[in-house]
């Protein structure tokens, strides 16, 4: 691939997150500019009611602040799932965001909604880092580790005592871990693959000395021909 379309491939990968990231932007200024509330559009746990929530709630945020602080790691892991997995990209997301919330719907307890785009950022992050690890690609497990560090409450966020004391969804970001996973291992064969280097396989020295001088090339005989002898003079 040349260098322009690696570039355009690039700027065609940010630009569809980018796209994506704006559409959680508009919502939460749909809410703003009419003073509205659409938590109820989030997952309510084992409730039809909640069922839409599988759809629609990674599009909602609680505050700018919750928004802001998924916004960030959501653009970097999307770019590059349409980078690195071009073909497959849009199924893999379509089922990180659907089974993490189907999985939430199911698995949460209590009368809350879960909103927010985590759980989707917590399978993208899961499924870059485990499919690094299993097609041995450091550079998807550098970048995956860079974007823990960014998103630091990454590893914390799984756990109910953390979660609990921020208000957010542990449930969601444990089934996107879990989501992720199962992804990284469905689709291992497709995407980046770790580089094989095959060295060509060199000769015994010895045997190559005799076949040379074995070879025809090298074989050669000497014909004498006899000198004709003058007759003995008296």
């Amino acid at each position: 691939m040349s260098t322009d379309e690696e570039k355009q491939k690039l700027l065609s990968s940010a630009l569809i997150a980018a796209g994506i990231v704006v559409i959680l932007w508009v919502v939460k200024a749909i809410e703003a500019a009419f003073g509205i509330s659409l938590v109820s559009f989030g997952i309510q746990p084992l409730t039809a009611e909640g069922l839409k929530g599988i759809i629609f709630s990674p599009l909602i945020h609680g505050s700018m602040a919750h928004l802001i602080s998924n916004s960030v790691p959501f653009f970097l892991l999307a770019a590059a799932l349409f980078y690195y997995y071009r073909t497959h990209a849009w199924t893999i997301f379509l089922l990180s965001w659907l089974v993490t919330g189907f999985w939430t719907w199911i698995f949460a307890r209590g009368s809350s909604y879960h909103i927010g785009a985590s759980g989707v950022v917590y399978a993208l992050a899961t499924f870059h880092f485990v499919s690094g690890i299993i097609r041995k690609e450091p550079k998807l497990i550098a970048f995956t580790l860079l974007v823990t560090f960014l998103y630091g409450s990454f590893v914390w966020g799984i756990f109910p005592d953390f979660a609990l004391k921020e208000r957010i969804s542990w449930e969601s970001h444990l089934m996107g871990m879990i989501a992720g996973l199962v992804l990284a291992f469905t689709y291992r064969s497709i995407g980046p693959q770790r580089k094989v280097y095959e060295w060509p396989e060199e000769e015994d020295e010895d045997e190559s000395n005799d076949q040379d001088n074995n070879s025809p090339q090298n074989t050669f005989t000497i014909n004498y021909t006899p000198k004709e002898q003058s007759p003995d003079k008296d």
